[in-house]
């Protein structure tokens, strides 16, 4: 399908703030107790908004510690992400290319708060690219796996959902765009992904592949 439009998830599919947000997150949890290795943090919370996994982190501290301050936990936790991202952050590879080359409307939906996508797109030199169409979760009143989010920034860019492509990194961010009823691209491998979403997504190698198919479909 040629799309009329598309939608951008941010953290893990234009900037690689997904890994570091994480890695944030384990070595904070460590100090909690948190039993779980480095990976299964990141298999568990991919996609999933901080405050969702912070309550998750609550929920599983060990028996006999004082229960995790919550708002305070996030709070730090947004500051210790922002000094990671300012020391470390890049786009994903392929990303100013691929929004210059396009010639379609095309906006950001993320389930992270404003702040975090003014600094993330900011530190990355994407932010320009996008002026009003960046979309996030906590203002809309929507997070993914709800479709909400996306029915929102389609209808903000004039496009039925139908006609919109969705690019996504994560399970929850995938189901939102199948959800949607729109056509929905991958950047996270097959592996790992239940058999119904696998098979109704089309997979992609990187966003130069992306960009590849795009121009293909003469939506570039």
């Amino acid at each position: 399908m040629r799309p009329s439009a598309i939608l951008f998830d941010l953290d893990g599919t234009l900037v690689d703030s997904e890994r570091i947000g994480l890695d944030v997150l384990f070595d904070m949890a460590q100090v909690q107790g948190l039993p779980w290795s480095r990976e299964e943090l990141h298999l568990r919370f991919r996609g999933v908004p901080m405050p969702h996994c912070v309550a998750k982190i609550a929920s599983h501290g060990p028996a006999g510690r004082p229960a995790l301050d919550e708002v305070q936990f996030l709070k730090d936790l947004r500051l210790a992400m922002a000094m990671q991202f300012r020391l470390a952050l890049k786009e994903i590879p392929g990303a100013k290319a691929l929004l210059e080359s396009l010639h379609i409307p095309f906006a950001v939906a993320t389930n992270g708060p404003r702040e975090k996508a003014e600094l993330t797109l900011s530190l990355t030199g994407l932010r320009d690219m996008l002026g009003d169409r960046v979309f996030c979760a906590p203002e809309v009143g929507s997070y993914k796996p709800d479709p909400g989010l996306f029915h929102f920034a389609a209808q903000a860019l004039a496009c039925p959902s139908v006609h919109c492509a969705v690019v996504e990194d994560s399970l929850p961010g995938l189901l939102a765009g199948l959800a949607a009823g729109m056509q929905v691209f991958s950047l996270h491998p097959p592996e790992g992904l239940p058999d119904e979403v696998a098979d109704r997504v089309v997979f992609i190698e990187g966003l130069p592949d992306l960009q590849a198919r795009l121009l293909g479909a003469g939506a570039g």
